[in-house]
């Protein structure tokens, strides 16, 4: 059985709607319009069809890949998980991760390395900072080297100290501001050491 296209109308920069003789409807990219030079009239076979069903579901969730990531950076899982969520094919959706991936798009180093400075620089500790890459995905060899590059710690962590604890003398305060730092992402060698340099500096007064 042959199918023609009865027309294509561009929808977007980026989209196209083709309108088959049978009165079906296929969106699909102009990328992909050019690359199987589809035209007003063209003949196609079943199976021929049947490819372009699958090339254009495939070519537009590429597509919005692309525009999620322009929204803001995400790991490969998150993305993957997006298009899903979204109302793409498991299938699709992984194979537009890895063509993201092969032309740069979606790197999960550099990605990790962007979650590090970025909660490092809003003055949360490593701990905090491995729960975050942890959650969006990022693989542990992954995070573990991108934690290497995170700078050293002391002076956000005196910033936080010096801005809520009055008294050193005071446990009820100091078990309070030091619960906080935990939760921040700061072990207790870190808190103690803080508080070390603060009695120093209290006493000093």
């Amino acid at each position: 059985m042959e199918f023609s296209i009865k027309s294509l109308r561009q929808t977007s920069p980026e989209r196209i709607s083709l309108e088959l003789s049978t009165g079906e409807e296929i969106k699909a990219t102009v990328g992909l319009a050019a690359e199987l030079r589809l035209y007003a009239g063209k003949v196609l076979e079943e199976q021929e069809l049947e490819a372009l069903r699958s090339s254009a579901a495939l070519a537009l969730c590429k597509n919005h890949g692309m525009e999620l990531l322009s929204y803001r950076p995400m790991s490969a899982k998150e993305l993957r998980d997006k298009l899903v969520q979204k109302g793409e094919t498991a299938e699709n959706a992984e194979a537009a991760v890895e063509w993201l991936q092969s032309r740069g798009f979606l790197d999960d180093e550099r990605y990790a390395g962007m979650v590090v400075r970025h909660y490092a620089g809003k003055g949360y500790g490593a701990g905090r900072i491995r729960q975050e890459l942890q959650r969006r995905g990022v693989t542990r060899e992954l995070w573990e080297e991108a934690l290497k590059e995170l700078p050293e710690q002391e002076d956000k962590i005196d910033k936080f100290l010096f801005s809520r604890l009055k008294d050193p003398g005071d446990r009820a305060q100091v078990q309070k501001v030091s619960a906080a730092l935990l939760r921040r992402g700061y072990s207790w060698e870190e808190i103690r050491a803080a508080l070390a340099r603060f009695r120093a500096v209290w006493e000093d007064e």
